[in-house]
């Protein structure tokens, strides 16, 4: 039989899902139905939506606005020694020339790998629940004579200049030595004390997340619950959960997101640990914002059943979940606010 193609130049349509199947569908194919409202599916980001790239990491939307605004390029590429494409991954200074996140395709889905192909660091989110002394006795302890001697310094400069000076202040060049100078292993905690240290505002913060690398970024996250009292760096926290960093990820669902992100857009935020594969002890006071959630417990229950029907694997942290939505378990106490300086 001869196969009809279309003329070159002829548009083909596609049916709209839920709409019913044309001519030509064997009898008894049900029409798709659209998902229910709320719920993603087995291969739709929660926070995200449906092919849909990580918006200020893949696409240069700034946390400064609405989370929504595209940065354009001739912005970016004004920021001092920093500027960022739009549709290139960010580096981590700590490993240069290697992406953070290389991001995916828009529409390929991501369920079962996580962007950077590793796991998160679930020991991350300790550097935003260790008050700033006690951090700094851990990696004193840690770091050779040199680096120790340099972590000094840098912290004293950052003490004697605080908040921002200039184009770029010194404290913010010490961000991206802290790699070389303490090792990769370290340089996270290194960073959130030169934040704490300079007293950065929110305004400075926004600044390091937005011309940073992903290490900077995941530095001003974990610093936030030490540096900035009220929700006014939430829009850095709702850009984070767009990332499909894992690394993130896990910076961004610590205590700071806890206590001021709204139920709705916290449940999404686990809802994407559980899409990434980021483990939900990342996600800090989980135990009290789940207790007797039965909108979390009927979102769990809808993407379990998604990812049932559609033959993957249910990931075990959502079975941890959803027992926590349990009103007649004993809640958990919330973690106590530190004092800010």
């Amino acid at each position: 039989m001869t196969r009809a193609h279309p003329t070159p130049g002829t548009p083909t349509t596609h049916p709209t899902p839920g709409t019913p199947s044309p001519a030509g569908t064997p009898p008894g194919t049900p029409p798709a139905g659209p998902a229910r409202p709320d719920t993603p599916t087995a291969d739709t980001d929660p926070v995200t939506g449906p092919g849909t790239a990580a918006p200020f990491e893949d696409t240069g939307t700034s946390p400064t606005g609405p989370t929504t605004r595209a940065t354009p390029a001739a912005d970016l590429a004004a920021m001092p020694g920093r500027a960022i494409h739009p549709g290139t991954a960010v580096p981590d200074s700590d490993n240069p020339g290697t992406p953070q996140a290389d991001p995916a395709a828009p529409g390929t889905p991501t369920t079962d790998i996580p962007a950077t192909g590793t796991p998160a660091d679930t020991k991350a989110p300790a550097l935003a629940r260790t008050p700033p002394s006690a951090l700094r006795g851990h990696l004193d302890a840690r770091l050779t004579g040199a680096a120790r001697a340099w972590l000094g310094r840098a912290l004293d400069e950052a003490a004697a200049s605080p908040g921002t000076h200039g184009p770029i202040s010194v404290w913010e060049l010490r961000l991206a030595e802290a790699g070389r100078r303490c090792g990769p292993e370290n340089a996270d905690a290194a960073r959130v004390l030169i934040l704490h240290a300079a007293r950065a505002d929110t305004a400075a913060l926004t600044r390091v997340y937005q011309q940073g690398t992903a290490a900077e970024r995941r530095a001003v996250l974990h610093v936030l619950p030490h540096l900035v009292p009220g929700p006014a760096a939430l829009p850095l926290v709702e850009d984070a959960l767009r990332t499909n960093d894992t690394r993130i990820l896990a910076a961004a669902v610590g205590p700071y997101t806890a206590r001021h992100l709204d139920p709705h857009q916290w449940r999404h935020a686990v809802l994407k640990c559980l899409f990434t594969g980021v483990p939900v002890d990342a996600v800090a006071d989980l135990g009290a914002r789940a207790h007797a959630d039965a909108e979390l417990a009927r979102m769990l229950g809808d993407y379990a059943a998604e990812r049932s029907a559609a033959g993957r694997p249910v990931p075990e942290d959502l079975y941890r979940v959803l027992a926590l939505t349990d009103p007649t378990a004993v809640p958990a106490r919330p973690s106590e606010p530190e004092e800010q300086p």
